[in-house]
């Protein structure tokens, strides 16, 4: 059954009124609620017609209950996807929108009125659990993940599965698997994924019928690892199979609510950590008592409503706060357009934020001037990214390939028809017949930043200061206008991706404000006219006396545009050695990167600059490409 638009069976409002009512307190049992969370993976499932692989019991799921079509998630990374999901909130109203957030000296809190979904459910009588949904007898070792970037997560659940439950109490259950983890990143991992596949089921998929968008490279590395990729989905619908036996066997499954989603899309060059179809749209089934089987919805929805939907199935009151909604709701109007948000992954400096309606996507790049594969040890780990990086090495991609992975820089808006261009690579934002529907975008994105308080215009360093300082969350902090003007901060980073030169002057006269990150944005303006705009070089000199140490660090990129590289990696390495928390060492650093200066410029050792995990990283990076020289 399809479904345009928004519209219910009564018996399936019938069904979702009376499990409330006994939820609440009617005297019958109170539903449970188990969420599939699968790693790195996008709807490469038979039911979203997937022709080369059978998953039968995600398939069923579907069929007994409801599918969406277009689902997505507001981060295409693991923790932040995390952090929004399990708050029900956009990442970026908590300060969590860069992965592995709150690390090191930095903790990030949430506020008090923010409870995350485990605990709901707990005060609610719930028992919380989460793991692989399986018994120890099993063989399979419980994976129990969390990664929510925020303090306190490791106290939300109280056992591995429901088995440590009292009698008759409901349970709340999350089950994770590693799904696209499974391939690994080398070919021999791959290569031992299929033959698991082989023994597991007997045959493996077809590698000469696998097909790859058009902007990869139809190369046996890229194919083998495809393949490896499509075997992983296979068996992450075995595993779902087995658990949906346990619940069966236990006389669990037909009072059980199951959300099956992924955490993201296909860790690949254009999927996982961007905001493009193949990072950020997840299948999303819902199957349940009182759900009627066989729906498809085709509005759009974000992965934020698990929560709503989950808590208003068990009869619990939604949070006034919670951003999530129930879409299962009779009163639910559907979104006219779902959002996305791309931060620092590892120590990869980014800021990029979306928005998707029914026929167009549009992206915006707040770091322009970074090609769109910045140097990464996570994915360039993986043999396939070593294999596009030779081919294009090589001069062996199509120019589109070439266009879309290996531009130097890119353009500050992406505008695409969806239905005319599924892949998304003829960005139209450019094109003066689509004014209209690019305003209308520009709007709907603009909007919704402030609506959220979106707290990723604040550069990383300072946002660190905000999150040490004990007088605010940065959640807090966000909401004060006075304190973080977001309307005139980010119409100052729109028309500073823009690159227009008769801008630069009203720039300028931005970097007297008392506010840091308004002078942030302003120098970040200035930086992307360079040379292109008179007196840039005494505009970094400015800079770079700026108290704030993320103006200090744009001040040093634009000497180095400039040619002046001495002088900014000079003041780099000044500033690694200063640094008080790894988001001002990181950020320091990769300055460093982008100088593109291949001989020494500095001549350090790693714990005088180096203050976590993602600015140790960054070093070692630089030091394997002889920018930084380590001493002795």
């Amino acid at each position: 059954m399809a479904m345009k638009g928004f519209s219910v069976s009564l018996l399936w409002l019938c069904g979702l009124g009376v499990l409330s009512a006994n939820a609440a307190g009617g005297g019958e049992p109170r539903p449970h609620v188990l969420w599939f969370v699968v790693d790195d993976m996008s709807a490469q499932f038979s039911c979203y017609g997937e022709s080369l692989v059978e998953t039968p019991h995600v398939d069923r799921l579907a069929r007994e209950g409801m599918r969406f079509s277009k689902a997505h998630v507001t981060a295409p990374v693991c923790s932040t996807c995390r952090s929004a999901f399990i708050t029900g909130m956009y990442q970026w109203s908590l300060g969590l929108q860069h992965h592995r957030s709150g690390r090191d000296q930095a903790k990030i809190k949430l506020p008090k009125e923010v409870v995350p979904v485990p605990e709901l459910f707990r005060r609610a009588g719930y028992y919380t659990c989460n793991g692989s949904g399986l018994p120890r007898s099993s063989g399979i070792k419980p994976r129990t993940k969390t990664d929510y970037n925020f303090e306190g997560h490791r106290d939300l659940y109280d056992g591995p599965d429901w088995s440590g439950r009292e009698e008759g109490q409901p349970f709340f259950m999350q089950v994770q698997m590693a799904g696209g983890k499974l391939r690994g990143g080398q070919r021999e991992s791959c290569q031992r994924l299929i033959k698991r596949a082989r023994e597991t089921f007997g045959n493996n998929v077809d590698a000469r019928r696998v097909e790859l968008p058009d902007y990869y490279p139809r190369d046996p590395v890229l194919i083998e690892d495809w393949t490896a990729y499509l075997e992983s989905v296979r068996l992450t619908d075995h595993h779902v199979g087995q658990v949906l036996k346990r619940l069966e066997e236990e006389g669990l499954y037909e009072r059980t609510l199951i959300l099956f989603m992924t955490d993201h899309g296909i860790s690949h060059a254009r999927g996982k950590q961007f905001l493009t179809y193949e990072g950020t749209h997840i299948p999303f089934v819902v199957r349940g008592p009182g759900i009627t089987a066989g729906v498809v919805r085709d509005d759009p929805i974000e992965h934020i409503d698990m929560g709503a939907i989950s808590l208003a199935f068990a009869g619990i009151k939604i949070p006034t706060w919670m951003q999530g909604q129930n879409v299962l709701s009779p009163d639910y109007q559907p979104r006219r357009a779902v959002f996305g948000g791309r931060d620092r992954c590892d120590e990869t400096v980014e800021f990029i934020r979306s928005v998707r309606s029914q026929g167009y996507l549009y992206i915006r790049n707040y770091n322009p001037s970074r090609p769109h594969l910045q140097p990464s040890r996570y994915k360039d780990g993986k043999d396939i990214l070593k294999q596009l990086r030779a081919l294009h090495q090589d001069g062996a991609l199509s120019p589109l390939q070439e266009q879309l992975l290996f531009s130097r820089i890119r353009e500050g808006e992406e505008l695409y028809d969806t239905r005319s261009d599924p892949y998304e690579t003829r960005n139209l934002a450019g094109d003066p017949t689509v004014v209209a529907q690019l305003e209308s975008m520009r709007q709907l994105l603009d909007t919704h930043l402030l609506k959220t308080r979106d707290a990723g215009f604040i550069p990383e360093p300072l946002l660190a200061e905000i999150a040490i300082d004990p007088r605010w969350t940065i959640h807090q902090f966000v909401q004060s206008e006075q304190r973080y003007p977001l309307k005139r901060i980010l119409s100052i980073a729109n028309q500073a991706i823009l690159r227009r030169a008769d801008q630069g002057e009203a720039f300028r006269l931005e970097l007297d404000d008392e506010n840091a990150v308004v002078r942030y944005w302003a120098a970040m303006g200035l930086r992307t006219l360079a040379d292109r705009f008179p007196g840039a070089l005494r505009d970094a000199e400015t800079l770079a006396q700026d108290p704030d140490v993320s103006v200090r660090l744009v001040g040093g990129g634009l000497m180095g545009l400039l040619g002046d590289r001495d002088r900014a990696g000079a003041l780099f390495v000044r500033e690694a050695r200063a640094a008080q928390t790894d988001a001002h060492a990181l950020w320091a650093l990769d300055g460093i990167k982008f100088l593109n200066q291949p001989q020494m410029i500095g001549t350090v050792q790693r714990d005088e600059v180096v203050r976590g995990e993602y600015s140790g990283r960054a070093f070692d990076f630089l030091a394997g490409q002889g920018l930084v020289y380590r001493t002795p």
